[in-house]
């Protein structure tokens, strides 16, 4: 079997799909790996590296895409890259086939097989192939170290000769991967964290990492589903949480939001009546920006200022730590193809493994994901 992995050519994008270290393994088990010269560069991967792994390292990218069985990414490859793939060909990364479904389009037409690696299934054997929680990890600790940049104030409790200073107060919404992350990066910074989500189970969690969990009764209504994501809410259960945050966040010095429901607009937590309660000099860093954010104030990609409140919204953060975003993304690619690859080294694609098939999205041209097919025939009726 040969594997591509190409320089990824998204701006701003630094990761790499497959680290040497994978790459080794992947040697080891008789396959073919094939590296585009430079494609390891931003994540501190030199080309040495790969081929000292056994890789094939070549400056001919229209040729390694036209002769790859699978091609591994981090991000969707351009139309003109798929344009090249042969059909039947194996495309791995993340796709937003939910989010951006009509990408998907191309691949239809193109006869590709394609898994999503935000499909991952969030079950016990899957975890060492979950990249959305990889990622997630790298988002949350970032996110708490941009908010403590950009205060004017320091985070921990000092006492110093010149009197007490007191801890920073910091508000998490949305406790999944991210928000835990962030929480805990926080705590470890000194500040005093507070965290609030949906789903009553997270309190546990919140409060393990020595954080207060702020609950609002919902009355009964369904906020996740069988797979551990929150689901989309009612208005009226919305409002409930957005009540509560909106008192907290008058008291906040830092508001960081995780809140997102794949394939649904982010929920909106932080209205603008809560972002003029805030302190000059408060921070909000929105980590649901690409789908549409959790603030109502904040700009995606953007950071802006209302009233002395500073607004961040960072469209891929994980690309701001390249070597240990790459180095997660690549193991969570390789432990996903151990489950497509035979004792020879050859491609073998099973849909009715339990790994396997909910992440495959289209295979030989045909829409195999139920719930990507939904997308699709919603993306079609919009003019």
């Amino acid at each position: 079997m040969k594997i591509a992995v190409l320089r990824e050519g998204a701006t701003g994008e630094t990761r790499a799909a497959l680290m040497p270290e994978s790459v080794r393994g992947l040697v080891a088990q008789g396959v073919e790996v094939r590296i585009e010269s430079g494609a390891g560069e931003r994540a501190s991967a030199g080309d040495q590296s790969y081929g000292e792994a056994g890789a094939i390292v070549t400056n001919d990218r229209r040729e390694l895409i036209r002769s790859a069985e699978v091609l591994l990414c981090v991000n969707r490859p351009s139309d003109d890259d798929i344009a090249v793939l042969q059909p039947g060909a194996v495309v791995i990364g993340f796709l937003r086939p939910l989010d951006d479904s009509a990408s998907l389009i191309q691949l239809l037409e193109r006869r590709l097989t394609a898994f999503a690696m935000e499909l991952i299934p969030r079950s016990t054997r899957a975890q060492t192939m979950d990249a959305l929680s990889s990622m997630a990890t790298i988002v949350g600790y970032k996110s708490a170290l941009l908010a403590a940049e950009r205060l004017p104030r320091m985070f921990p409790l000092l006492m110093t000769a010149a009197g007490t200073i007191a801890p920073a107060k910091v508000l998490v919404l949305g406790a999944g991967v991210a928000g835990l992350q962030a929480i805990a990066t926080a705590r470890r910074l000194g500040a005093v964290v507070e965290a609030y989500d949906v789903r009553g189970a997270a309190g546990e969690h919140v409060r393990s990492l020595g954080a207060k969990f702020l609950e609002v009764d919902l009355g009964g209504i369904k906020t996740e589903d069988a797979g551990g994501y929150a689901v989309e809410l009612t208005e009226e259960a919305l409002a409930r949480g957005r009540e509560l945050i909106t008192k907290h966040a008058s008291v906040s010095d830092v508001i960081i939001t995780s809140a997102q429901v794949p394939g649904r607009p982010a929920p909106l937590l932080v209205t603008e009546d809560a972002v003029e309660k805030m302190k000059p000099g408060s921070v909000i860093v929105d980590l649901a920006g690409s789908t549409g954010g959790n603030c109502a104030a904040s700009s995606p990609g953007e950071t802006v200022d209302r009233n002395g409140v500073v607004i961040m919204s960072p469209l891929n953060l994980a690309a701001t730590l390249p070597v240990h975003a790459s180095q997660l993304y690549s193991r969570n690619i390789a432990a996903f193809l151990k489950l497509l690859i035979d004792d020879n080294g050859e491609l073998k694609i099973d849909l009715n493994d339990d790994v396997v098939g909910p992440t495959c999205v289209l295979h030989n041209g045909e829409v195999v994901n139920q719930r990507v097919a939904a997308a699709l025939e919603t993306a079609a009726r919009v003019p």
